[in-house]
């Protein structure tokens, strides 16, 4: 444990020095704070406008960091020779794998924390409000979204045990794109019988198969007023959504962790 805990805390420093990130992780900070200029509606429409963009430009700006973050973990350790030095130590291959994922997941933690707390400060000083009710919206998506891109990253580390940075940063995307646009309209026909038996089929394996990660989206509730999207307990429907990242994390983590203990490095 102590190892994993070692890597984490390293990988963590790794990622707050890469210039890449910070440079990916400054242009979402300033989009967010020019956000509230870009609409000039009515105080009701302002205001959920201003929460449509400034979610819309955190979660694209996170998915970028969860992908750019851990496309190059393991391709950089391999290309600078630093994983023989750390393996030649009483380090196995699954506790530098696991001390990796974790150490990007605390990194994509406080920028995301970061970013978050940027986009409450400028609500409240555009909406001149800084009420609790107002606010909870700004802090329970962003919360949904850490573990959200948590699952990306968990794609992305897995990809990068079997193909290139590049390659990964394509097939992680493509993922991402279709966990989060096509995969609820798959669900919709394996449950709902909308589509024929066989095409049915295929909706619920592409569904079980492909991370749904608008299983942890409460934005279109939050920016609503009737939170339609969100059936029964918002509690519940958070509760739900962690627990499917977390498993679905480890089921990748523990794939990632076979194909790297077969790898040759």
């Amino acid at each position: 444990m102590n190892q994993i805990i070692a890597i984490a805390a390293t990988t963590v420093g790794e990622a707050i020095r890469r210039r890449v990130l910070l440079i990916i992780l400054m242009v979402g900070l300033a989009f967010l704070i020019i956000a509230p200029s870009l609409n000039e509606l009515s105080p009701r429409g302002q205001q959920q406008t201003l929460i449509d963009i400034s979610i819309g430009i955190l979660r694209i700006t996170a998915a970028i960091l969860a992908v750019t973050l851990t496309v190059y973990l393991l391709p950089n350790e391999v290309e600078r020779r630093t994983i023989y030095t750390i393996l030649s130590k009483p380090v196995y291959r699954y506790q530098f794998l696991v001390g990796k994922y974790l150490g990007s997941v605390i990194a994509l933690a406080l920028m995301i924390g970061l970013m978050t707390l940027v986009v409450i400060l400028a609500f409240g000083i555009q909406q001149q409000t800084w009420s609790l009710d107002k606010l909870a919206p700004l802090i329970k998506v962003p919360f949904m979204m850490i573990f959200q891109m948590s699952l990306l990253a968990a794609v992305s580390m897995t990809f990068s045990t079997f193909v290139t940075p590049v390659i990964n940063f394509f097939l992680s995307g493509l993922v991402w794109i279709f966990g989060t646009l096509i995969n609820p309209i798959f669900e919709r026909w394996g449950a709902e019988g909308q589509a024929s038996d066989a095409i049915s089929l295929i909706a619920r394996v592409a569904h079980y198969a492909v991370p749904n990660f608008s299983n942890l989206d409460i934005a279109q509730g939050a920016a609503s007023a009737a939170t339609t999207q969100i059936r029964g307990s918002e509690a519940v429907y958070m509760m739900n959504g962690i627990i499917y990242a977390v498993v679905y994390s480890a089921i990748l983590i523990v794939i990632a962790v076979l194909v790297f203990d077969r790898k040759e490095l």
